[in-house]
This record gives structure tokens, sequence and C-alpha cells, in this order.
């Protein structure tokens, strides 16, 4: 099955994200179980995507999901996430964005917590887990990154607000700079964190659209106004220009990382390189 594994664990892993994800719409409004479905959901998702690895690629392990430092990647992304996220906020509001904002609720934040840790794990296992890794292995880092930052993109198109730019703001937003996670880190840990900080601060905490979606379950309700070009607009911050520019210096930080460690290059170079120097 090796000959074809891109296809059989793309599809495998995009009907682990379908199912996973479905299983936590009954509960959306009951926060008490909103949360553990959410983070059980992720579990699956998690152990579901090693098995189709080692099953379809004949693996003995799936490195990319190493348990050592695994906790340490997430703690990082998560805090990198929450960072990035908020200062676009900040800014946003420096400019005037910034419109006003009421109480939410612990609960609806609990409810979102719940959701996005679902999300955060099935989007990366199958666009940085599948996507980049596989063809970066075939193709090198460059056109992983582009490809699977366009993919990810694309699918936003989806939401009930999505609109064109919205879809090419997070390729170049949340596509790069998830991809650019991955390929220095070489793990999935790094990404997921980011992701989930990202994604819950967002929805979960300030309580703005989220790429085309609206949000109700979360700490504060927060008004923007202005152009869209600061704001958004009904997408959400991840459209506004302030986004695009905060995302990028990481990113290029990240690649360059990638880069010097010889993660960009093709699979042969990359095997050599990831026994040396890794992201911390």
């Amino acid at each position: 099955m090796t000959r074809f594994r891109f296809p059989l664990l793309f599809a495998g892993v995009l009907v682990v994200l379908l199912v996973t994800e479905a299983l936590n719409l009954p509960v959306h409004d009951v926060p008490l179980l909103a949360l553990p479905v959410g983070l059980v959901t992720a579990a699956i998702a998690l152990f579901a995507y090693s098995w189709l690895s080692k099953r379809i690629e004949q693996r003995p392990d799936v490195p990319e999901l190493a348990r050592p430092g695994a906790a340490r990647r997430v703690g990082s992304g998560v805090l990198l996430g929450v960072g990035l996220f908020t200062l676009v906020m900040a800014l946003i509001a420096l400019f005037g964005g910034w419109d006003g904002a009421e109480g939410g609720s612990i609960g609806g934040f609990a409810v979102t917590f719940g959701v996005m840790a679902c999300i955060a794990v099935n989007e990366e296992l199958l666009i940085r887990g599948v996507v980049v890794r596989i063809m970066s292995e075939r193709f090198g880092g460059w056109v992983a990154l582009a490809v699977s930052s366009l993919v990810f993109g694309a699918m936003h198109l989806l939401n009930e607000d999505a609109t064109l730019w919205g879809a090419l703001a997070i390729a170049l937003t949340g596509g790069l700079l998830l991809g650019a996670a991955y390929l220095a880190s070489g793990s999935l840990w790094l990404p997921i964190g980011v992701h989930f900080g990202w994604n819950v601060t967002q929805a979960g905490v300030f309580g703005v659209a989220t790429s085309g979606t609206e949000q109700s379950d979360s700490l504060l309700h927060t008004t923007l106004s202005g152009s869209v070009a600061l704001t958004g607009g009904e997408f959400g911050p991840e459209a506004s220009v302030v986004t695009v520019l905060v995302a990028a210096v990481p990113t290029a930080l990240l690649l360059r990382h990638a880069v010097r460690t010889g993660r960009m290059r093709r699979r042969a170079a990359v095997a050599v390189a990831s026994s040396g120097e890794s992201f911390q």
C-alpha cells in the first residue's frame, strides 16, 4: 500500500476528521460534555492517525508524534498562538478597529476549548501530517509548504462568510505559519499547539468571527468596526492585513531554522538533518 500512501492516508485521515468533528455537534450546547468530548475526540484522531500511518505506510513508528518533548512543544506552540493573536487584536484596537466588548461566559469558553482542540488536532494531522510531510519527502519543503498552504486556505472557503481574500489570507498566515512550525521542528506537536492557541484565543477569548464563522461561545463578545483591511470584515481578523504582517515574522524565523537544519530539502537530506539540531 506504500505506493498509494498519499491518497489512502489522506482519505483515511479525512474520514477521521469528519467523524470526530461530527461527534462534537450533539454536545455543542452542553459545556460539561463539550469539553471532555472535544478532548477525547482529539485523542481518538491522534490514535487513528498513528494506526493508519503504520498500516498504510508500513512504518514501525510515527516520529512526528513522538512522545518525548511533546508537552514542551505543545506548550510552546500554545503560547505562540495565544501571543500572536493577542498582538493582532491589540494592533487592531490601536488603529481604531475595536468598537467594544461585552462579557460572555466560562461555559461558552469551555465549549470552544473542546471544539478547538478537536479541530486543531484534526487539521494538523491532515494538512501538516499528511500533505506537508509526504510532499516534502518527495518534492522538498518549499513545494510542500506552498501546496499545503493553498489547500489549507481553500478548506476555509466552505465556511459561512468565506471570501476569496479570506481564504488567501488564511493560506498566507495559518498555512505558512503552521507549515513552517512543522518543518522547523519535524513534529506535529508544535503546529498543533500554535493552531489551538490561536483558535481558542480568537474564538474562545475574544469571541470574534473565526475564518468566516461567527462565534458565540466565548469569554468576551468583541465588536470590531472600520475598514475590512483592518478588521477582516465578516470573515474575521484572519482576513486583516494586520494578521498577515504579524504572522510573517515568526513564519520567517521558523523557515530560517528549517533551512539551516536541512528540513526544506528532499527526503535523503531531511533524513540526515533530522539526526542533528532540533527546534527548541
